[in-house]
């Protein structure tokens, strides 16, 4: 049997609660070894996994690694928030009582780290000395290296997170175990994988995975499903999943900060990492601060809302990266970044990298080509050629250092200060490039009644919003309702409040199909027009739905723009929109508890469309 107590006073870990929950998990999982690992540890770790053949070099300072074939996304079935309290269940949040589900998930642990060893994982979920650096601290446990080395890269590690705790008992308990992948019966009657946020309990336990968000604890499951269930029922703070980032405009020296929701493939990793476009480059840098995760609070000193970003790294989607499309995550996974690559395509030979969109084209030799599943594409079949190469959701891990445009103040522990909040889904009709929304029971309920389309009809006309409540749906810890509630409570504390505003990148022409709006690093125009509104230097047009900016008011500099194009994007279809407002009063219908601020915001908007048609550009 190992000795816990001897690992743990040679790693310096003397933290008495913290040595009990490893001693106990230790015990618990039959692990054979116990190893106490810092982010000073990277290196040896890297030496030994690539010894081990876990990971394989990818390049220079760079790696790669494969999961199980059937262990690739987030399972969110699988995923469930338990608490000891019935009223904590949701509409999304997958709830189910503690007493019932910890015997579960433990009972598969059991036993499970039998020959192997358990890494002790201290981290810290912020920059040190943060306003919320109580909510912060975590230990994880897992068996599994590779997970140590994203850890590294998405968290703060270190044991002095955990040895300083002016309460040492103000831990997460993170407990991963990878299991059998190969006998866990995925996506069948008798799946053994259950990830479980314990939320009343501070206890995060994770079984069956060793991929993503199922087993990097920090990361989803602890900066948000714990950190917006602690921030509820402390009454203190939000945790989103928000991007943020920062705007300087070099003439005048203002820098503005805007965090904003966007469901799944609706621009969000882009948008955070974007840059100015050249022709306004010489007045405008855009900052980095992240693109996954925004803690949001207000300072009782000054009275304005600040945000942070508490993740260390970038957990960030291959599929089509490329210079074009987000050329700054191309450069924060540059050689010698010591990035890690996840389910891409891998060459055995030359260690080259490729994955979907990367280029136009596939490398034209197959020669020691695999694909995510580990197997040779030049032997594939006819029936096979035209599988992907690299899955769908396949990833890079790399730390916020890496990013070239990554904030200067990126690590202060005080966050920075929130003038806008913007929500964004992929929607081809409905919304317009930017409608700004100047009040905070308004901005709330679109953030509650955000969607994107999951499918689109054959001609692209009725495109059906699948809802994602402020992008959080497969995140909720808590009732929907009273989510809604501590929004406005938080928020409304602000002496200074943001503006909201609802963007859209994804305009098509109803007739041939293409982007009305060219996207990407453009859309900074969009973001700067919002920020002179909220300044009053522009004044904007009046909608039943927001203040949508005027042709003359949104800098075009440099931008050619058919104007029939431009005429649309900022434009509202008023026929559109009423099916849409009769759709979203059907999804707030099933949240009880909805406060009537929420309510009241529907009926004004709908009572306002009826009186103010606005006709659609033909």
């Amino acid at each position: 049997m190992v000795d816990v107590d001897k690992v743990l006073d040679e790693a310096g870990l003397h933290n008495p609660r913290v040595r009990e929950y490893v001693q106990h998990w230790a015990e618990h999982t039959g692990a054979a070894r116990i190893e106490v690992v810092s982010a000073a540890d990277d290196a040896r770790l890297v030496r030994e996994s690539l010894d081990a053949g876990e990971i394989l070099p990818a390049g220079e300072g760079l790696y790669y690694s494969r999961s199980y074939f059937k262990d690739t996304a987030r399972s969110e079935e699988r995923t469930i928030v338990a608490t000891s309290r019935p009223e904590d269940k949701g509409v999304y949040n997958n709830w189910r009582h503690s007493d019932e589900i910890r015997p579960v998930v433990e009972g598969h642990m059991k036993g499970a780290m039998a020959g192997k060893t358990m890494y002790v994982i201290p981290y810290l979920m912020s920059p040190p000395g943060s306003p919320l650096e109580a909510y912060a601290a975590g230990v994880e446990l897992t068996d599994h290296r590779t997970v140590v080395l994203h850890m590294i890269r998405m968290a703060r590690v270190d044991v002095s997170f955990i040895e300083n705790l002016a309460d040492p008992d103000s831990f997460v308990r993170a407990v991963h175990v990878t299991g059998d992948l190969e006998n866990l019966g995925q996506g069948t009657p008798d799946d053994k994988r259950y990830f479980v946020t314990v939320a009343d309990e501070r206890t995060i336990l994770h079984f069956g995975s060793s991929y993503g968000g199922n087993a990097l604890l920090g990361k989803i499951a602890h900066g948000l499903r714990q950190a917006a269930y602690d921030g509820w029922a402390s009454g203190k703070f939000l945790a989103e999943q928000f991007m943020l980032l920062g705007i300087t405009d070099k003439e005048t020296g203002r820098v503005y900060h805007i965090c904003g929701g966007f469901p799944s493939a609706s621009g969000k990793t882009n948008l955070a990492m974007t840059l100015a476009p050249d022709a306004l480059g010489d007045r405008y840098h855009v900052s980095f601060y992240g693109d996954d995760i925004t803690w949001l609070w207000v300072d009782p000193e000054d009275g304005k809302l600040y945000g942070m970003n508490p993740e260390f790294g970038v957990f960030g989607v291959a599929k089509d990266t490329n210079e074009l499309t987000n050329p700054t995550a191309l450069d924060s996974i540059r050689a010698d970044s010591h990035a890690l690559f996840t389910n891409i395509a891998y060459n055995e030979l030359t260690h080259e990298v490729w994955w979907e969109g990367r280029t136009k084209q596939a490398p034209a030799d197959l020669t020691g080509w695999r694909d995510w599943k580990g197997e040779l594409i030049s032997e594939r079949s006819p029936e096979q050629a035209g599988d992907p190469w690299a899955h769908p959701n396949s990833r890079f891990t790399t730390t916020l250092a890496n990013v070239p445009n990554v904030a200067a103040d990126f690590e202060r522990p005080e966050g920075v200060a929130i003038d806008g909040i913007i929500f964004g889904g992929r929607t081809r009709d409905r919304e317009p490039l930017v409608r700004a929304i100047t009040d905070l029971a308004e901005g709330v309920y679109d953030g509650l009644t955000l969607g994107a389309e999951a499918t689109f009809a054959a001609e692209g006309v009725d495109g059906q919003l699948r809802y994602d409540p402020m992008s959080m749906r497969p995140f909720m810890s808590y009732p929907e309702g009273p989510y809604a509630a501590h929004w406005l409570k938080i928020v409304g504390a602000a002496s200074e409040q943001p503006i909201f505003a609802h963007v859209n990148w994804f305009q098509r022409d109803p007739e041939d199909g293409h982007f009305l709006w060219p996207g990407y690093r453009e859309n900074l125009r969009a973001l700067l027009w919002l920020m002179q509104l909220k300044n009053g230097e522009v004044k904007g047009r009046e909608t039943a739905v927001g203040i949508l900016p005027t042709e003359d008011e949104l800098d075009l500099t440099g931008l050619d723009l058919p104007q029939h194009d431009l005429d649309r994007v900022l434009t509202i279809d008023v026929e559109r929109w009423k099916q849409e407002l009769d759709n979203r009063q059907a999804h707030l219908e099933q949240f009880p508890g909805l406060p009537e601020e929420i309510w009241a915001a529907h009926r004004r908007i709908v009572a306002t469309l009826a009186e103010q048609p606005e006709q659609r550009v033909e």
